[in-house]
């Protein structure tokens, strides 16, 4: 199973990253989990933006999702033909969503995506086993554990400290993990983690590695963050990049 990471920047594009979108290929299979703004462009310089097999859309706020909407254009206005709809597993509400992004029509999409929506549960997704649950965030929003071949990668989407993050992290091996926000100051509540609160999850859940994600360094200091999620955990912490890509 290999991670590449195709956006990772926090709410908003970055001057180097797109926002969050992650590819996860295994025996031939590419899923796609979220599609945030910028992260088209990533996509293809990584892979053949039309062999994409599923995506999963964590929630519906922009910046896991925009992207979605141009992907519409690439498998719908195709030279060589329209190809065939794509599966998309995402909160309810997704069609109509990326329908009225797409076009002030709304005109539909469902020639394009076929649109499952997500609840508690697992299920398979081609050859993975993907469990997801309702994370901490105001809009609905689903943490995603992916199981393969005994190996767990585990993505908490975006989330403040909850119990479902821990029960989809238990026993990773990888743990991608938002961290938006600064550790010691009055943050909003609800919204995301801090540092030290995805060190104290990945330590809770007994994760192998973990991989921050979401970081806004336009706003907040990656070192500080990167200082108080080592000080929570004792495993090995890193700060993911665009391109980076991890085996398990």
């Amino acid at each position: 199973m290999r991670l590449t990471v195709l956006g990772c920047a926090g709410s908003f594009p970055g001057p180097e990253s797109a926002c969050s979108a992650y590819l996860v290929e295994v025996e031939g299979f590419r899923l796609l989990i979220d599609f945030g703004s910028g992260s088209l462009s990533a996509l293809q310089r990584y892979t053949d933006m039309n062999s994409i097999d599923a995506i999963v859309l964590t929630h519906l706020h922009s910046d896991h999702m925009l992207d979605a909407c141009l992907y519409v254009v690439v498998r719908r206005y195709d030279p060589a033909g329209a190809r065939p709809a794509i599966p998309v597993y995402a909160p309810l509400g997704a069609a109509e969503r990326i329908s009225a992004a797409y076009s002030s029509d709304n005109e539909q999409v469902e020639d394009v995506y076929t649109f499952y929506g997500l609840q508690p549960g697992t299920f398979p997704i081609g050859p993975f086993t993907i469990t997801v649950d309702r994370v901490n965030h105001p809009v609905e929003t689903y943490g995603v554990r992916v199981e393969h071949g005994g190996k767990v990668l585990t993505y908490s989407s975006d989330t403040a400290p909850c119990e479902a993050l821990l029960r989809l992290a238990a026993g990773a091996d990888l743990f991608l993990c938002e961290a938006s926000y600064l550790d010691g100051v009055d943050n909003p509540p609800g919204l995301h983690l801090t540092g030290g609160e995805a060190g104290e999850a990945a330590t809770k859940a007994d994760v192998g590695r973990l991989l921050l994600t979401h970081l806004i360094p336009a706003w907040f200091s990656e070192a500080s963050i990167v200082d108080a999620a080592s000080a929570a955990y004792a495993g090995p912490v890193e700060v993911v990049r665009p391109g980076a890509r991890y085996d398990l």
